[in-house]
């Protein structure tokens, strides 16, 4: 009976110890997600204009400025950005996360049907939301915010005509709600939010990408989606904001722990079939990234890779 009761004792401590283990996750938690920002505010013409080449009258130019924003906003979405990874295939809806642990982590409507979230934004609200991390009340988005702090005023512009361009979605999503897990990472920086990895939000952002060509200055650009996992250097490690299931980031520098060895035939193979050279399959997140290396186009792709080449060795992080 004795011994009965001492571990009765030991699982009521326990019992309340994760109790206030919990109450103070959801403390931080809510603290910090309650947390407002300030950012600088941007103002960029949607859609883009022509260039002076391709102006006829005025309404023949609103309609081709509109028709090649459509065209080169679903190519970066479907190539590069990724928004239906999170929005769904129809921007309407889509599954972050779904975990009792971690939390119900829904990616919100885009579209302009019922339940969007984006209706009325302005040029400020979508740069301060996808290249910031902000919503319009100035508290922090559960979103990855980090992979599109170097997206151009043109691309983001592009996305936001073709998205309008979609049709309409009517779906009201739930708001996020974490779990008991989701709180602790939270609230003990193990899971930082975007706003603060990006940390300065007064940054200028280019007007326009630079030329698609296969350089070194345009894979570095396309690169940026890329160091939200394998950090600034690429060097890999472990991925500081995302499932904490994931494995660590590859090296992607060309050094002895990168990819030495590697071929461009390898690298794009790897990319769009989601396996290595010596046939073993990549793991999640980059091998639900294989459908999107698909649309990208051989330019790309080598400009990518011709970046890769260029970087420094990075010696493998513990």
């Amino acid at each position: 009976m004795k011994v009965l009761r001492i571990v009765g004792i030991v699982i009521a401590i326990l019992i309340v110890a994760a109790i206030g283990v919990y109450a103070w996750a959801s403390y931080a938690a809510g603290k910090k997600l309650s947390r407002t920002y300030a950012t600088h505010i941007v103002d960029f013409p949607i859609p883009s204009p022509v260039t002076a080449q391709d102006v006829g009258n005025e309404a023949r130019s609103s309609d081709r400025a509109r028709a090649t924003a459509v065209e080169r906003g679903k190519h970066l979405v479907e190539s590069r950005y990724g928004c239906g990874g999170c929005h769904g295939s129809d921007f309407g809806s889509g599954v972050m996360v779904d975990n009792p642990a971690i939390g119900s982590l829904l990616g919100p409507n885009l579209t302009t049907g019922k339940g969007s979230v984006t209706l009325g934004y302005t040029a400020a609200d979508w740069d301060r939301i996808v290249r910031h991390g902000i919503k319009r009340d100035g508290t922090p988005a559960l979103m990855p915010s980090q992979d599109f702090r170097e997206m151009t005023d043109q691309e983001l512009s592009d996305i936001v005509v073709f998205l309008r361009s979609q049709p309409p979605a009517d779906q009201e999503v739930p708001r996020p709600k974490l779990g008991p897990v989701g709180k602790a990472l939270i609230a003990t920086g193990k899971l930082p939010l975007s706003a603060d990895i990006i940390g300065s939000h007064d940054k200028p952002h280019a007007a326009s990408p630079p030329e698609t060509a296969a350089t070194v200055e345009f894979g570095r650009h396309i690169a940026a989606t890329c160091m939200g996992c394998h950090r600034s250097d690429l060097g890999g490690g472990t991925i500081i904001a995302g499932d904490p299931a994931w494995p660590p980031a590859a090296n992607l520098t060309p050094g002895p722990d990168g990819l030495d060895g590697w071929t461009f035939t390898d690298f794009a193979r790897t990319m769009r079939e989601g396996k290595r050279p010596n046939g073993t399959a990549l793991r999640p997140p980059m091998s639900e990234l294989a459908p999107y290396a698909q649309r990208m186009t051989d330019v790309e792709m080598q400009a990518l890779w011709s970046y890769l080449r260029s970087l420094p060795p990075v010696a493998d992080r513990e």
